[in-house]
Parts: C-alpha cells; structure tokens; sequence
C-alpha cells in the first residue's frame, strides 16, 4: 500500500514493514523511548508489529510511505530493525515513480515487481544509518530538567550548574539520567544540540556558525567535529542537501 502522507495517530503498528521517503521538510520516529530524526532526503523502515509513533515536525514535510508484505523479512536482518539512511539516487527516482499508486496491489498487477524490486535493494543501499536518536522518558523527575535544558540549549550547561538548580547531589542526577534515559548526561546534551541544529538548519536562514553558537557551541570547528562524529558529513554539506528540499 501506498500513502502520500501518515498523519500523526496514537502509538499503533502495522502488520507490513514500513517504508516512508521524507522528501522536504522534518519528520519525528518515536519507538522504544527514543525520538529520531529524520531531515529531508533520508528513509526509515519500521518492522512490522513495532509500536511506533510518526510525528510531521514542519508545515513543508512532504512524507510518502510504502507498507511492504513481511514473508521474506528473515532473510536478511535489516528487516527486523529501526533505521533511518539518506537516500541515493536511485531510491528516490523509485520511490517518485510509484507516487500516484495507491491501495493495495496484488501480485498479478504488474506494479507489484516494482514495488518488489524496492524492498529487494534496500539492504544494500541502506549501509550509512542515522545515529541521531534523542532518548525521551515520562519520568516525572527528570522532564522539568530536560525542557529546561532544551529551552535554554545556547546556555553552557554542566552536571554540577543543574544539579545546584533542581536540588540534586551530581552522583543523583548522573545516576537519574542513565537510569531514565539509557545515557549519560554529556551524550544526552551533546544529542539534543544537533536535534536542535538540524532544525535550525531547516526552519531558518542562519548560517553555520549562528547555528552553532545558538545550539551552545563557542567554536565552529567543535561543531562541526561533533556533527560530523554523529553524521559523518559536514552541517554545511548536510544544511545544503536539506535546502534542496525544502
């Protein structure tokens, strides 16, 4: 099947892999208590039967989703997983060309060995996974600290700064971030800062060194290491992919 758009709903799952094409604007994945971000010009696949949530972050988000049959998925383990990969070329040109199919279709359509072909490549080309997924929890004790965090992230925060400010010992609220969020507090922040660039980069004209000193970063060069550490590409090069599809 195919949709141009999956509209935010509560958290649900298919019974067929999820493939989905983020052409222009931002999406949000949340599975497993992590929040991933998926910019212009990348793909995800979902399992089938993984609770997830699908969130359209930008008035220009333009998704297209195919929902692939699941007999075949054991053979190769790239199936069985979240993932998020910028697209190539050919992937794209593919998933342009089936943009007008909609509903289902059967094998005897002759649509169906294209739509095969697809899900048939994607191991290979899918070799560059996104490592930027932000951890989130309900946990009461520690939400009014990361919003704070994330509503002052120019700021220099240090473990000791918001312990002082919300009435924990450091050693408390270390252990309270690796506990709630399978992280340490450094990841944590060092994460959030490039969630919050990469939306910079879309939703505005800011150049490269503004972005990075408002995401909290006094240098552009220990920006520009840590983004590429996460992404293995430059923020310039990747703000200039993302302004292609805006």
């Amino acid at each position: 099947m195919h949709e141009r758009s999956e509209k935010f709903i509560p958290i649900h799952s298919h019974k067929k892999g999820q493939l989905s094409y983020v052409e222009g604007g931002l999406a949000y994945l949340e599975v497993d208590n992590n929040k991933y971000v998926i910019p212009a010009r990348h793909y995800f696949w979902v399992p089938s039967g993984l609770d997830h949530i699908l969130k359209v972050g930008h008035s220009g988000t333009i998704l297209r989703s195919i929902f692939f049959y699941t007999y075949d998925d054991f053979k190769h383990p790239f199936f069985s997983q979240v993932g998020i990969y910028p697209i190539n070329e050919l992937l794209m040109e593919m998933m342009k060309y089936t943009e007008t199919w909609d509903g289902r279709i059967e094998p005897q359509d002759e649509r169906y060995l294209f739509l095969a072909a697809i899900k048939g490549i994607l191991p290979n080309i899918s070799n560059k996974k996104s490592p930027i997924a932000l951890p989130f929890t309900e946990n009461e004790r520690i939400i009014p600290i990361l919003n704070y965090i994330s509503e002052n992230i120019s700021e220099n925060h240090t473990l000791e700064g918001l312990s002082e400010l919300f009435g924990f010992s450091e050693r408390s609220l270390s252990r309270l971030f690796q506990m709630t969020l399978k992280t340490s507090f450094l990841q944590y922040l060092k994460l959030l800062r490039m969630v919050h660039a990469i939306e910079l980069m879309l939703m505005t004209d800011l150049s490269i060194s503004e972005i990075a000193y408002k995401v909290g970063y006094e240098s552009l060069s220990s920006f520009s290491n840590t983004f590429w550490q996460l992404t293995h590409i430059r923020p310039s090069d990747f703000k200039r992919n993302l302004l292609n599809y805006r």
